[in-house]
């Protein structure tokens, strides 16, 4: 893109029809080194805003409903998104000239004058007039700005390894040596676009609020990544309180409520309220496109673990067949809870520990162990057979079951002895967690088990 006839006549023709999306085209730094490079050769920062003032003015009549005040808005956005290109092109040529890595902090410049061109488009909604419908612009330039503050604390914290590996003299504190500091910087700059758009007032056929849910799930992804879901809820808490005054949910694009519903049920998910995250996590996997796999395993991560908990059901090969991550991580697991085999399921949690960790399901994976527990518990009652029955009636299964039974195959299941009153401990807790039905009698040294729905949800 340049500043010229053509660059013009595209935008008249965004403003005239009102296209949010192709007005925001003109403000992305999503394309070649090439065409970043011709708009900053194209002008220079003496002219930069004499040119682009003239040429809106010029287009004024095609556009139609732009005044001055709107001209003069747009005319600081490009001139600041001008001065970001310059700062692009030169990041990516010491990119390509030093292989990925650059001694000098170029994609920190690149972060600071994007960061610029952010607060000119919000001056604009907020001085100028910006209409509502302009709001993917703000898409644009706020995704753009969180992949920004992500590069430059990469670069900043290779610079910061080869100072301490080259021996250069440094201070023990370093205030701004935080790893994620521009990261935190965005979240900070989107948190006030968030507000922005929240706090519109007015018409809602006109409002910025229909950019609330796009920010949020920036906001989200940036806690996320920041390890601070926890500042998570108060996005969740303003969405909710402005209920009333916010579009209708379902009114708002299908990809910003999947990724909407997706983070409120991990948010849920990691608070341990399995219930909500499951409703929010099978909503995001029902509106998902049947295509995007890459989303779809992510809402599986946890949708697999809730459903473990709260269901007892464990994923079927079928459905795993599609994500051969996922198939490595829980196939290894579900076939040692359906054959109740404690010490393999305990090693098979050992083996994936790290990747379960950093995917924050560890914690709710381990308590898989009670339903493994119960499986091979209900294998010994089984096997006890049934009743001798009456003429004319039905077969009862036998519901007295020695401890010293459960104690045998507890300790064949795990492959160490353990004693009866540990059985006894572990017995009391299944019952307790309502996995089995029935009461232990320690004077006999007998488990009695309830005649229907010994194990509830198993149909024994």
């Amino acid at each position: 893109m340049t500043f010229d006839s053509a660059f013009f006549n595209g935008f008249s023709y965004a403003w005239s029809s009102r296209d949010g999306y192709r007005l925001a085209q003109t403000l992305s730094p999503e394309v070649s080194t090439e065409e970043l490079k011709a708009t900053y050769n194209s002008t220079n920062s003496h002219d930069i805003k004499i040119s682009v003032r003239r040429g809106l003015q010029g287009n004024a009549a095609l556009v139609g409903g732009i005044d001055q005040d709107g001209i003069k808005g747009w005319v600081e956005v490009y001139a600041s998104y001008w001065n970001a290109t310059g700062a692009l092109v030169a990041a990516r040529e010491s990119d390509t000239d030093n292989g990925g890595e650059s001694s000098q902090l170029v994609w920190t410049k690149v972060f600071e004058v994007w960061t610029d061109v952010l607060n000119q488009l919000l001056r604009g909604y907020q001085n100028y007039g910006f209409e509502a419908w302009t709001i993917p612009c703000l898409y644009v330039v706020c995704r753009n700005l969180r992949a920004f503050a992500i590069k430059a604390d990469d670069e900043r914290n290779r610079s910061s390894v080869e100072d301490i590996t080259t021996n250069n003299l440094q201070d023990d504190f370093d205030p701004d040596s935080s790893k994620n500091q521009k990261l935190e910087e965005c979240a900070r700059t989107l948190s006030r676009v968030f507000m922005i758009c929240q706090t519109d007032r007015a018409p809602i056929e006109e409002s910025r609020k229909w950019g609330s849910y796009y920010i949020a799930n920036l906001l989200l992804k940036t806690y996320f990544k920041l390890n601070s879901a926890s500042l998570s809820k108060n996005i969740l808490n303003s969405l909710r309180a402005s209920g009333k005054d916010m579009p209708d949910f379902s009114a708002f694009p299908k990809s910003q409520r999947v990724t909407f519903k997706y983070h409120e049920g991990v948010l849920a998910f990691l608070e341990e309220n399995y219930v909500q995250a499951e409703t929010c996590l099978t909503e995001a996997w029902n509106l998902c496109h049947k295509d995007a796999l890459r989303n779809k395993e992510r809402i599986l991560t946890y949708l697999i673990p809730c459903h473990l908990i709260n269901n007892h059901t464990l994923p079927t090969k079928r459905l795993l067949e599609p994500y051969p991550r996922l198939q490595q991580l829980f196939l290894p697991l579900c076939q040692c809870i359906k054959r109740g085999e404690l010490h393999k399921f305990d090693l098979a949690l050992q083996e994936g520990e790290d990747e379960f960790v950093k995917r924050r399901i560890y914690l709710t994976l381990e308590r898989g162990r009670d339903i493994a527990l119960r499986n091979l518990l209900r294998k010994v009652f089984i096997a006890r057979g049934f009743e001798e029955a009456k003429p004319g009636e039905n077969p009862v299964r036998r519901t007295r079951v020695p401890v010293a039974e459960f104690a045998a195959a507890i300790s064949l299941g795990s492959e160490e002895k353990i004693d009866n009153d540990e059985v006894e401990c572990l017995l009391a807790n299944m019952i307790y967690k309502g996995h089995m039905k029935g009461y232990i009698s320690r004077q006999h040294g007998m488990v009695v088990l309830s005649k229907s729905g010994a194990f509830p949800g198993t149909g024994v």
